[in-house]
């Protein structure tokens, strides 16, 4: 096909040989499907492919070789690739760090037919038990900006690449557009599955495209932003777990830029120091210091950051919501609907800073669940549990969790 979904991301090139050495059969067949033109859920943005000098993936990651075969390993502890801290351990993990180690990795006889988990950052799983089938660590990594258009700017990269870290070279690049979304755990590829968000901003909004292999048809997709099926907290990703492994995302940052600081959080921040009219950068500053003072660091204390998504209720059930209790959290939403404060009703519950067990709600933010030490996964879903339970009796909504358990 035409466009960004026929261009490799550096870094993540098939072999120009496709019957190279080091490829199994099946993948070599699979090779030859990609060097054939893609299938094209939505067209891909018709914009030339354009790489910017010194945009290319850190040296540390280098270009994989054509006879290059995954390393498969058996029986690895999960402790250490999720954000909880969990006890588990899978059967098979392999870590994929180009597209032709993920066609190689599909192929091989010990993995066929087993439960596969992708897995990035880890920051949105809670493993209650072993995983008895393959994990694939996606490390593709690589960064590069695409040519502009009148209304945006272009940025892309590989599904290894930390979010966070993605964000900050956006800005570096002259590109904002994500500064809303600092310092939120994961990886590039794990982003629209989840359709992150935070302070005003989904990933939705910036979305472009997403590159992936369809395990159902064995071929890399191009699915524009409106194939991926968008919604608050979901995805078709998320409704089809499994069948689409992400490789590379591109983004549309518009311009002229336009901030936004409607959160009253941001607001406040900027207004404490001083600042009328934020650039990209300073509200990049003030969204990671908001989340550093509200959220705990994993790599101290393990969480998964919000637990539970904002539950949406009508007109109706808001207001009777205010009417008994007035200084009840909510954000009206384009359809009228109301987006409730998860972690406000659970304040009101009397769960922040209290623990069941060895896991516990935090306590500057009741959205968050944590580890306090030694926890099970099954001891953070029986918090999760008697947390959905009280605002259930206590209010008459059911509360959602954010993260797979597995």
């Amino acid at each position: 096909m035409k466009g960004l979904a026929g261009r490799a991301l550096r870094g993540m090139a098939a072999p120009a040989d496709a019957s190279g050495a080091g490829l199994g059969h099946a993948a070599v067949i699979m090779l030859r499907k990609i060097l054939s033109p893609d299938i094209v859920i939505q067209p891909s943005v018709p914009r030339p492919f354009r790489a910017l000098s010194g945009t290319t993936a850190p040296t540390d990651h280098p270009r994989i070789s054509p006879d290059f075969m995954p390393q498969l390993q058996r029986d690895v502890s999960l402790r250490e690739f999720n954000t909880f801290g969990l006890p588990a351990t899978a059967r098979f993990v392999v870590t994929i760090d180009s597209e032709a180690a993920l066609l190689d990795a599909l192929a091989m006889p010990e993995l066929a037919g087993l439960p596969r988990l992708v897995l990035g950052g880890g920051s949105n799983v809670v493993f209650t038990r072993d995983f008895d089938g393959v994990v694939f660590r996606m490390a593709i990594r690589g960064r590069e900006r695409l040519a502009d258009d009148a209304h945006a700017r272009y940025v892309r990269g590989g599904a290894g690449e930390v979010w966070h870290d993605f964000v900050d070279w956006t800005l570096a690049q002259d590109c904002p557009g994500l500064e809303n979304l600092a310092l939120i755990p994961g990886t590039l590829g794990a982003a629209p599955i989840q359709n992150i968000g935070a302070y005003g901003l989904e990933l939705a909004e910036r979305l472009a495209e997403v590159r992936a292999l369809d395990t159902a048809t064995g071929t890399f997709v191009t699915l524009a932003r409106e194939a991926c099926a968008f919604a608050y907290r979901d995805s078709l990703f998320k409704r089809e777990p499994g069948r689409y492994l992400i490789v590379s995302v591109t983004l549309r940052l518009p311009q002229p830029w336009q901030p936004v600081t409607g959160y009253a959080d941001v607001s406040h921040t900027l207004a404490q120091a001083g600042i009328a009219h934020p650039t990209a950068r300073q509200i990049f500053a003030a969204v990671a210091d908001i989340r550093r003072r509200k959220l705990p660091d994993p790599a101290e204390l393990g969480n998964a950051g919000s637990f539970f998504k904002n539950p949406v209720v009508d007109a109706a059930t808001f207001a009777a919501l205010r009417e008994r209790c007035p200084q009840a959290v909510g954000y009206v939403q384009p359809d009228g609907a109301w987006k409730v404060a998860a972690g406000w009703l659970i304040d009101q519950c009397g769960w922040r800073g209290k623990s069941l067990g060895r896991a516990g709600v935090h306590e500057r933010q009741a959205l968050v669940l944590i580890n306090r030490g030694g926890a099970s996964g099954a001891e953070i879903v029986a918090l999760a549990h008697a947390v959905q339970a009280s605002v259930q009796a206590r209010f008459g909504i059911a509360l959602e969790p954010e993260p797979l358990m597995l």
